[in-house]
């Protein structure tokens, strides 16, 4: 095992730090996903030792490490840095290698990456004007329902109906949600229209004539968004088996390169 080369990438954001090792071949050796907390260099340090144990591997194993993410500069044993935009492009692209949109649903915002038929990034767009359709409304929303975070996506399941959410502001919409629970609206209902919600504000950011590939660990815990999306757009939504790993994997595929 020490004498394979071993690659990797650590995508730290403002929620969660996450951590893929690879091979030369870019298979997944170990993965480690861990809150991000407050000092982002100790939680980066904690996944790459998890992620090793796991691997049976040792720091001096590593032949090159790319991090991205909003706490990119924090992860002291990277050897270079690449952005989000294109740590998400390459994940998704290594996953899907075909003309696709990307849509990283994250913490504090929303990306759509535009690539093509051969992994180049053609156009991006984001959203940082509101946390509203971002991981965080979608916290929000969990506590004022009081709803475990991780039951959003059983619950909203159970839906018949769906109450629809109309406000583009996390604080309004609390608001709203709170007076349909005064009118008796079922809880389930609810969870269902916040859910459609995010994916209307992505709609509106931008057409999506190719593919799309859903990332982030917003689609790893809420799989019914995709649902959601795909009956929107009168076609499937993909998504890969660790979406939340999208942009660790990227990160790694570019230490390939280094």
């Amino acid at each position: 095992m020490s004498n394979r080369k071993v690659y990797c990438g650590v995508d730290l954001g403002s929620s969660r730090t996450k951590l893929v090792l690879i091979d030369e071949n870019k298979k997944i050796l170990a993965t480690s996903v861990l809150k991000s907390g407050w000092d982002f260099a100790t939680t980066a340090q904690k996944a790459l030792i998890e992620s090793l144990k796991a691997a049976g591997l040792k720091r001096s194993d590593l032949t090159a490490t790319i991090s991205c993410g909003y706490g990119r500069e924090n992860v002291l044993f990277a050897d270079d840095h690449k952005t989000e935009l294109a740590c998400h492009g390459r994940g998704a692209y290594h996953n899907f290698p075909f003309a696709i949109n990307v849509i990283d649903i994250g913490g504090q915002d929303n990306k759509i990456i535009k690539i093509d038929e051969n992994g180049k990034r053609k156009s991006f767009k984001m959203n940082r004007k509101c946390a509203a359709g971002t991981g965080a409304f979608i916290e929000e929303m969990a506590m004022r329902l009081d709803i475990d975070l991780g039951e959003m996506n059983t619950v909203a399941k159970s839906a018949r109906e769906m109450v629809t959410i109309g406000s583009y502001c996390t604080v309004f919409s609390a608001t709203e949600v709170l007076e349909h629970i005064r009118r008796g609206e079922k809880v389930e209902d609810l969870v269902k229209g916040l859910f459609t919600s995010v994916i209307k504000r992505i709609m509106e950011m931008e057409s999506f004539e190719d593919e799309v590939v859903i990332s982030g660990g917003v689609i790893a815990h809420n799989p019914i968004i995709a649902e959601i999306f795909s009956e929107k757009l009168g076609r499937e939504v993909l998504y890969s088996e660790n979406p939340q790993l999208t942009g660790a994997l990227g990160a790694a595929i570019y230490a390939i390169d280094l």
